[in-house]
């Protein structure tokens, strides 16, 4: 039994490619960027909501750019960033299939 425990702790462990792991992080640092930018539209569970459709709907690189902006503010490249996704008919799609509001074109 303890043999069986240890054989799944490894292939747990094994499927955690350091990409995976990379890619995990920086999404959620992504989605800390995000967030505050989607905030300025809309208050709480709806931008947690907004945020999320959108960090799904960003391109891998989309996705560090945004995340290299972690610690301050964003700036005016960065809005308009978030809102070109937040415009894309997929994340809109995933709004409207959530019930979320839809973030103002530019």
């Amino acid at each position: 039994m303890r043999g069986a425990v240890l054989l799944s702790g490894a292939l747990v462990l094994g499927a955690c490619s350091p990409q995976s792991v990379a890619d995990s992080v920086a999404r959620r640092t992504a989605r800390t960027v995000v967030l505050p930018v989607v905030e300025q539209y809309m208050p709480g569970p709806a931008a947690q909501g907004v945020t999320t459709c959108i960090i799904d709907n960003a391109s891998a690189q989309e996705i560090n750019a945004l995340a290299r902006d972690v610690g301050v503010r964003a700036g005016t490249t960065t809005v308009q960033n978030v809102l070109a996704i937040a415009t894309r008919p997929a994340t809109i799609q995933c709004l409207r299939t959530s019930g979320l509001p839809l973030l103002p074109a530019f």
